[in-house]
C-alpha cells in the first residue's frame, strides 16, 4: 500500500499524463465516419424497399424476422428459404410465412390470429 505522500506523487504524475482523446459527446464526427455511412449499399433504402427485396437479391447468410406481438424469433438459412420459396419470392412474403408456420397466437378471430413481423435488416 503506497504512502499518501506517494499516492500525492502519482496523482501529479497522472494529471501531467495526456489521457487517450475523447471528443466530447456534442463534438462533430469525424469525416470517415460520415463518409463509411454513405459508401454503405443499404443507407439509400428505405423498409419499405428491403422488404420488397426477392431472396436472391439478399447478400446476407441468415435471414431474420421477428414477431412484434409474442417477441419470437425464426432463423433460416438464405440458402434453405430460395430451396423453399424460390430466389424470386419477396423477402416481407417468405418472412410472414416463417411466422405464421409457428405461430403461437391463435385466438379464433382472423383479424386477431397471427403474428405482427418486424423486420429486421436483411
Amino acid at each position: 500500500m503506497p504512502t499518501p505522500k506517494q499516492m500525492e506523487k502519482l496523482a501529479i504524475e497522472a494529471a501531467r499524463r495526456p489521457g487517450p482523446s475523447t471528443a466530447a459527446p456534442d463534438a462533430p464526427l469525424p469525416a470517415e465516419y460520415w463518409e463509411s455511412v454513405l459508401k454503405d449499399p443499404s443507407a439509400d433504402e428505405t423498409g419499405a424497399q428491403k422488404r420488397q427485396r426477392r431472396l436472391s437479391e439478399i447478400q446476407r447468410h441468415v435471414l431474420r424476422i421477428s414477431c412484434r406481438r409474442c417477441e419470437r424469433t425464426v432463423e433460416i438459412q438464405k440458402a434453405d428459404a430460395v430451396r423453399l420459396y424460390g430466389g424470386n419470392a419477396l423477402w416481407k412474403d417468405v418472412a410472414q410465412r416463417l411466422l405464421d408456420n409457428t405461430c403461437q397466437q391463435r385466438t379464433g378471430r382472423h383479424e386477431e390470429d397471427g403474428c405482427w413481423p418486424a423486420f429486421e435488416t436483411p
